[in-house]
């Protein structure tokens, strides 16, 4: 039974520490002293489906109640997508990056979103828990990979949830009636970006995670409640936006040309994260072969569409150099369509929007941390479930905490950026797991078929890596008439020349390897649009991921796997005790029998 006040909050070393590495300074000395070794065993080291699904559950102590249904995935989709993009990033995107052509940039990201979604789907219906992507990559690319994913899962939920406070903030100004997104922020003499501290957004964010503390049923109700209210207001912007249009603002329509419209799409793939903290909801649907596709697939085709026709009418509204990159819709009515009322519905509908989004958000990131606690790789005392609730309360005031802090010192931009960075590099990850889970499977593919697929997957990755690098570095197009045909022709050889090892039991990625072949060229691609300042604050975060593996995770997952080991061993050896035990009494009793049969 866990203690009252504090002790329900605060870790004991034990709860924090647990592991035989950590129980005594010499004990650590020794684990940091076998570093190389005790990486080299968990490199390659892969979990199971029943490993993630059964033994990891168990060490949360308490179960997540399984109350979800399709309808409840597809709005929390839509609950964690509308608001994320369509209110924070379009008008930044179009005024700075893009211009008309914003809509393109939405289809763009929104294609290879939709392929992200595929893959998805097949791993949360098979491998249905709290883990999402991290247990996804911990069952097929091992432990390593797994972590480094990891790391940034849980700096993509860390800026996803500052990044839309801050702009939570700025919509909250448009509807209190200032022109001045940054009025309610305190200024500073710190670095620029830095420099414009946000307490709303901390506010917002702390009640926010609160209320996702409660349960995941009254989490999904309110989500419901909330963007249905938020469709309707999106329904009239669409509407009111299209009646007070000028098609002449469509003019120029690609004022950055063509290499804006993918810089614009690696920026605004932020958008469409939402599906990735649904997936992690698969652990509480009552139906996931059923449930899943419908939920995730149904809200991803729902919200491209409206992101495609609200990106359309902010660039009918107003010429894009007039857009205001904090609260583009609201003050685009206020100072274009001559409505001064409409931009307090725009706003409020922006806010309702992205509170769900943070919401969502909340219960998504809690649980990705809660599965990575369960492998120790992050202190277990984060994995606990709490049996009043059914959620994991540590692991949700944790992130939100972190969320605040970043939220109220970092600009939107900057967030932005970073974010789509982690994005992009965890789907595309997802997708070569998927091509991994299709066509090797250990102890079954012979050594041929394995070479054929390494050489081939290979083949996609540095094709893929090439396009892109050429993409970013030059404005010829030579370079693509070598580098997509080898990635076509490596994906064909995949499909005719390498045999599947496996195939799913219940629903399926269609047109393997084609689907996570292109999802992989596509991640790739719009990764090469970032700017190289986000690409070094990434690293330095994936360094500092890795200093904290190398420190602590990796003795912590080496120990519980030891652990497992031993303990499968003694089970192994108590049932062939009692498989002896049982035979010598089935041969005393055979022995009976035949004297008792000789007597007669």
């Amino acid at each position: 039974m866990e203690g009252r006040g504090f002790s329900r909050v605060l870790p004991r070393k034990s709860e924090f520490f647990p592991e035989a590495s950590f129980q005594s300074w010499g004990a650590y000395g020794n684990a940091l002293a076998t570093i190389p070794s005790r990486f080299r065993d968990r490199l390659f080291a892969r979990s199971s489906d029943l490993m993630e699904t059964h033994a990891m559950v168990r060490r949360s102590q308490h179960t997540m109640k399984k109350n979800l249904s399709w309808w409840d995935l597809m709005w929390f989709g839509i609950g964690a997508i509308v608001g994320a993009g369509i209110f924070v990033l379009t008008g930044q995107e179009a005024h700075d990056t893009v211009g008309p052509a914003v809509i393109l940039a939405y289809v763009a990201a929104g294609i290879s979103a939709m392929l992200s979604v595929f893959c998805y789907t097949e791993f949360a219906i098979e491998i249905p828990v709290a883990g999402g992507s991290f247990a996804y990559l911990r069952v097929e690319l091992g432990d390593f990979v797994a972590f480094i994913a990891a790391g940034n899962i849980i700096l993509e939920y860390i800026i996803g949830g500052a990044a839309v406070g801050r702009s939570w903030t700025s919509y909250f100004t448009a509807l209190c009636g200032r022109s001045n997104a940054d009025d309610f922020r305190i200024k500073t003499n710190l670095a620029n970006d830095f420099n414009l501290l946000d307490p709303i957004a901390v506010a917002i964010l702390l009640i926010t995670g609160l209320v996702a503390t409660w349960s995941t049923r009254v989490t999904s109700l309110l989500n419901w409640i909330a963007s249905l209210a938020n469709m309707a207001i999106i329904l009239f912007v669409i509407i009111a936006g299209f009646v007070h249009a000028e098609p002449s603002n469509l003019i120029p329509f690609l004022p950055f040309g063509v290499r804006g419209i993918f810089k614009a799409a690696s920026v605004l793939f932020f958008a469409y994260i939402g599906f990735d903290a649904v997936a992690t909801m698969a652990e509480e649907t009552k139906n996931p072969g059923r449930d899943i596709p419908i939920g995730l697939l149904g809200s991803m085709v729902i919200t491209t569409t409206l992101y495609c026709l609200m990106a359309l009418t902010l660039s009918m509204l107003q010429p894009y150099t007039l857009i205001d990159p904090n609260a583009a819709f609201a003050l685009a009515f206020r100072q274009r369509a001559g409505w001064k009322w409409a931009q307090y519905v725009v706003a409020l509908g922006a806010l309702k929007g992205m509170t769900t989004v943070i919401l969502v958000s909340a219960v998504g990131q809690a649980r990705y941390v809660t599965h990575i606690a369960r492998t120790h790789m992050l202190p277990p005392w984060f994995a606990n479930v709490n049996e009043k609730t059914g959620t994991p309360i540590r692991a949700t005031v944790v992130m939100f905490l972190a969320s605040a802090i970043v939220a109220f010192f970092s600009s939107l931009d900057v967030l932005a950026n970073l974010l789509s960075i982690s994005t992009l590099f965890i789907f595309m990850l997802v997708a070569v797991a998927l091509l991994v889970r299709r066509y090797y499977v250990a102890g079954h593919t012979d050594p041929k078929s394995l070479r054929k697929f390494q050489a081939f997957l290979a083949m996609i990755l540095l094709s893929s890596g090439a396009t892109a690098y050429y993409w970013s570095t030059r404005d010829g197009w030579i370079g693509y008439v070598i580098t997509i045909p080898i990635w076509f022709l490596a994906t064909l050889g995949l499909a005719v020349l390498v045999p599947k090892a496996r195939q799913p039991e219940i629903w399926g990625c269609p047109f393997v390897p084609w689907i996570p072949s292109l999802s992989i060229i596509m991640n790739v691609f719009l990764l090469g649009s970032i700017d190289k300042l986000s690409f070094v604050r990434f690293a330095l975060w994936t360094l500092l991921i890795l200093i904290y593996y190398l420190l602590f995770g990796l003795h912590a997952s080496y120990d519980m796997a030891s652990e497992m080991k031993e303990k499968n061993i003694e089970e192994s050896k108590d049932l062939e005790g009692k498989s002896q035990i049982a035979l010598q009494s089935t041969g005393s009793s055979c022995k009976e029998s035949n004297t008792v049969e000789g007597k007669i």
